[in-house]
C-alpha cells in the first residue's frame, strides 16, 4: 500500500486557515487550502493523531481517487481502479454518500449507485464472492462530483468531530463545538487571563477553552470507525491516546466564568463541564447580563448572544448587545469577542470593531467582532493590540 495517504480536514466555510495553522502546530507541513478542505499527507498513525487532535475540522477523509467523470461509465471505471479490497474486508459495511456541483453527472442518486456497483464489482473480482454481508467495520465512502472532476474519499471519523463525547444531555447548543474552539484560537486567549462568557448557554465555548488551557485532545472521549479498520493497527491508535494523554497539562490554574439568564441552561452546562473533567476548573452561575461584573485585569469577555430569530425578539437581542457595551466600557483593559449575524451590532455596542471576520455558524452567516483591549504588561508593554 502506498504511504503517505493524501488526507483531508474538512470545516466550516471561514475555518479553513485555522484547520491550517492547527495542523502545522501538529507537525504536517505539506498543507493545501481549499474551499472547505485543507490537503496534507501522512499514514495510520497520522491519521489516528489528526482525529483525535484537530479542534476546529468536521472531518478527516483519505483521499481515494480523483479522476474526469463527464459520464456514469467514466465513473464507474475510475471508481473500480480503485484497490478496495486492500481497504475493506469482505464483510466491511460501505454505504456510499454523494453530492455534485456544476457537474453533468448531476443526479447525486444515481452516482452513488454507480460508485456502489463500481465497488462490489472491484471486490467480487479480488474476494471471489457473489454477496457481501455488510456486517463488520464501517467504512463510509463518499463520491464528491465539482467541474465534472470524481474525487472519491473514506471517511476515517464517522459522527462529526464536533461530537466530543463530554455532552450526554440534550440541550440548546447554538454553537457547536468545532465554531467556539475556533473563537477561541481566534481570541488569542491563553490561561493566564480570565475569560467570562455573560450569555454562555450550555457552556460550549468555556469547557472548549478549558480543553485548550489544559492541552486536552478533544477525540480523547469519543471513537471512530476507523479503530477498526484493518490498515490502521491498534497499536496506532493506542500510541496517539498515549501521546494525548502524555500531553495533557491539568496543573495550569483556568479563570473561567459563565453566566446566563436561564437556569435549565446552567445546569446543563454544569453537568457538560462535569463529564468533561472540568466540573470544579468552570464556574458558572444563573444571572442576567446587566448583573455581570467581571474581575480582574486584561481578561477576556468572549460570547454568542441570543441571535432574536423572531421578530419580537429583536428589541430584547438589541438590548442585550448594548448591555455588552456598557459592561465593556467598565473594563478598559479587557478584549471583547462576539459573533453574531446582526448587522447594526457594532451600533448597539457603541463603537466599530477593530477587526470583523466572516464565519457561518451552522447556515447563518455571521461576524466575527473583535475588540481589542491592551496586552498584559509582562507580555510587552508596547503593543496595544490583542
Amino acid at each position: 500500500m502506498e504511504r503517505p495517504w493524501s488526507l483531508i480536514a474538512t470545516c466550516p466555510m471561514g475555518l479553513e486557515a485555522i484547520v491550517a495553522r492547527e495542523l502545522k502546530d501538529l507537525g504536517y507541513d505539506d498543507v493545501k487550502v481549499e474551499n472547505g478542505k485543507i490537503h496534507f499527507t501522512g499514514g495510520p498513525l497520522d491519521v489516528c493523531r489528526t482525529n483525535l487532535w484537530l479542534r476546529t475540522a468536521d472531518r478527516v477523509l483519505i483521499n481515494m481517487g480523483q479522476f474526469p467523470a463527464r459520464t456514469f461509465e467514466e465513473l464507474f471505471q475510475g471508481t473500480k481502479s480503485i484497490p478496495w479490497h486492500k481497504w475493506i474486508p469482505a464483510d466491511g459495511e460501505f454505504p456510499v454518500e454523494g453530492r455534485s456541483h456544476k457537474s453533468q453527472l448531476s443526479s447525486v442518486p444515481a452516482c452513488q449507485g454507480i460508485v456502489k456497483k463500481a465497488v462490489v464489482e472491484q471486490m467480487k473480482e479480488n474476494y471471489h464472492i457473489d454477496w457481501f454481508k455488510e456486517t463488520g467495520a464501517y467504512f463510509r465512502i463518499e463520491v464528491s462530483l465539482l467541474n465534472d472532476i470524481a474525487t472519491i474519499t473514506l471517511d476515517t471519523t464517522g459522527p462529526s468531530l464536533h461530537k466530543r463525547g463530554y455532552r450526554k444531555l440534550i440541550g440548546k447548543a447554538p454553537l457547536k463545538e468545532t465554531m467556539a474552539a475556533a473563537l477561541i484560537l481566534l481570541s488569542r486567549w491563553n490561561p493566564s487571563r480570565p475569560l467570562v462568557d455573560p450569555c454562555c448557554g450550555t457552556g460550549t465555548l468555556l469547557i472548549e477553552a478549558a480543553m485548550i488551557g489544559w492541552n486536552v485532545a478533544p477525540g480523547l472521549r469519543r471513537s471512530f470507525p476507523s479503530e477498526h479498520w484493518p490498515l490502521i493497527s491498534k497499536d496506532d491508535w493506542e500510541d496517539a491516546r498515549d501521546e494525548a494523554f502524555d500531553a495533557v497539562n491539568d496543573d495550569i490554574e483556568l479563570q473561567l466564568y459563565g453566566s446566563d439568564i436561564d437556569p435549565e441552561a446552567i445546569e446543563l452546562a454544569r453537568a457538560a463541564a462535569k463529564s468533561a473533567g472540568f466540573g470544579k476548573e468552570i464556574e458558572f452561575k444563573v444571572g442576567a447580563l446587566n448583573k455581570v461584573k467581571p474581575e480582574g485585569e486584561y481578561g477576556i469577555i468572549l460570547t454568542n448572544p441570543p441571535y432574536g430569530e423572531r421578530l419580537s425578539e429583536q428589541a430584547e437581542v438589541e438590548k442585550l448587545i448594548r448591555q455588552l457595551g456598557f459592561i465593556m466600557k467598565s473594563l478598559p483593559t479587557w478584549s471583547m469577542f462576539s459573533i453574531s449575524p446582526s448587522k447594526q451590532f457594532e451600533h448597539y455596542i457603541g463603537r466599530p470593531a477593530d477587526k470583523r471576520r466572516k464565519l457561518f455558524n451552522g447556515n447563518i452567516e455571521c461576524q466575527f467582532y473583535q475588540y481589542f483591549g491592551p496586552l498584559p504588561p509582562r507580555q510587552d508593554k508596547n503593543t496595544t493590540t490583542n
